[in-house]
C-alpha cells in the first residue's frame, strides 16, 4: 500500500513546556484536543498498548512507540471505525523563548483512504485546539462548534467502535507503518 509523505502541524504555545505535555498527556477527563476523547492506557511507557476514549466508545488504538516526558510522545494510529492499516502519530515539544513549539507528525498514513483524510483535518483541529485550551482554557468557538456536533452523533457510532471490542490485548493487525 502506498503511504503519504510525512505531515507535519506546528504552533508555538505561550505557555511552559510542563504545561502543554500535561494537557497534552492527560488522563483523566475529556480532552477537546482529542476530538473529546482521552488517552486510556495501563501506563504510558514504550511498547505499551493506548487507545483514545469518548464515553464507551474507543476511537483509536495503538501502541505507543516513544515516551520522553516533556520532549516527546510517539504511538501507531488506527481509527476503529474503518479498515485502514496502522500509520504512526509523533508528539514533539520544544522550549522557545518562555513558549513551547508543538509540532505533530503523521508517518505513514496510507494514500487514498479515508484515514488520510481524517488525519489531514485531525492535524490542524489537534495543534490549534491545544494551543486554546492551555492559552485561554477553553477551543475556539469554531471548535467547541465541532466537539458539540460529535457528542450529539455519538449516538451514530458504529457498534464496532464500543470498548468492549477494543481491549488492551487485542492484536489483530501488524503495525506495519
Amino acid at each position: 500500500m502506498e503511504r503519504l509523505p510525512k505531515k507535519i502541524f506546528k504552533v508555538v504555545i505561550n505557555a511552559p513546556i510542563q504545561a502543554v505535555w500535561d494537557e497534552l498527556t492527560k488522563r483523566e477527563g475529556l480532552c477537546a484536543h482529542f476530538f473529546n476523547a482521552r488517552i486510556d492506557s495501563p501506563a504510558l511507557e514504550k511498547g505499551n498498548p493506548m487507545r483514545m476514549r469518548s464515553g464507551k466508545y474507543t476511537s483509536v488504538v495503538g501502541e505507543v512507540l516513544e515516551w520522553e516526558p516533556p520532549f516527546r510522545y510517539s504511538h501507531s494510529f488506527k481509527f476503529t471505525n474503518l479498515d485502514d492499516p496502522y500509520c504512526k502519530v509523533t508528539y514533539e515539544l520544544k522550549e522557545v523563548d518562555g513558549a513551547t513549539e508543538f509540532t505533530l507528525i503523521n508517518e505513514g498514513v496510507p494514500a487514498g483512504t479515508k484515514t488520510a483524510g481524517y488525519m489531514e483535518q485531525g492535524g490542524e483541529f489537534i495543534t490549534q485546539t491545544l494551543k486554546d485550551v492551555i492559552e485561554t482554557g477553553k477551543p475556539s468557538f469554531k471548535h467547541r462548534f465541532i466537539l458539540t456536533m460529535i457528542s450529539m452523533t455519538a449516538f451514530m457510532t458504529p457498534k464496532k467502535c464500543l470498548s468492549e471490542n477494543w481491549g488492551f490485548h487485542r492484536k489483530d493487525e501488524p503495525l506495519n507503518f
